[in-house]
């Protein structure tokens, strides 16, 4: 099926920013992005048009990178404590993932953090303090301390309050 070429109007996942001219195929330019007014067609008169929708993306991008900054400095002060259940002999029962982590954020320090933002290699399943590495975007990253402790163990606990 042949391609044609539009400039994107807006920001739309898995395809582009506001000014990019990409290369679609010709129904999904004519069926849904020229229709929802999410482009408009690559003509030699459009082309000369792109440097508002420029100006939009990089007034857009800007605001992205402050607030990924604004976060990331919050981040860097948070400490999270999680309980992991433990049944006897210290065996774990369940993990901490990536939405326990995020879920922590949200209740303990009003940060509102997606769950895919969160790098780790695979759910934590021992106790321990670790170093969690959120990517917020634009390249800027962040590091959240966090304390596993096992439940009813109270010397654990204590013991990272102390650190």
């Amino acid at each position: 099926m042949p391609n044609t070429q539009v400039i994107l109007k807006e920001q739309i996942k898995g395809l582009g920013a506001e000014a990019d001219v990409v290369s679609v195929k010709r129904g999904f330019a004519r069926n849904f992005l020229l229709p929802q007014g999410k482009a408009y067609e690559a003509t030699k008169g459009n082309l000369r048009h792109t440097e508002r929708l420029k100006a939009v993306r990089a007034e857009r991008e800007a605001k992205e990178v402050a607030e990924a900054e604004k976060i990331a400095s919050k981040l860097k002060k948070v400490k999270l404590k999680l309980t992991l259940a433990t049944g006897q002999g210290g065996k774990a029962f369940g993990s901490i993932t990536t939405i326990d982590i995020a879920k922590a954020l949200s209740e303990e320090s009003k940060i509102e953090i997606d769950r895919h933002m969160i790098v780790l290699e695979k759910p934590i399943k021992n106790t321990g303090s670790f170093e969690i590495q959120v990517k917020l975007g634009h390249e800027i990253n962040a590091t959240v301390k966090l304390t596993v402790t096992a439940a009813g163990d109270t010397t654990a606990a204590e013991e990272a309050e102390a650190e």
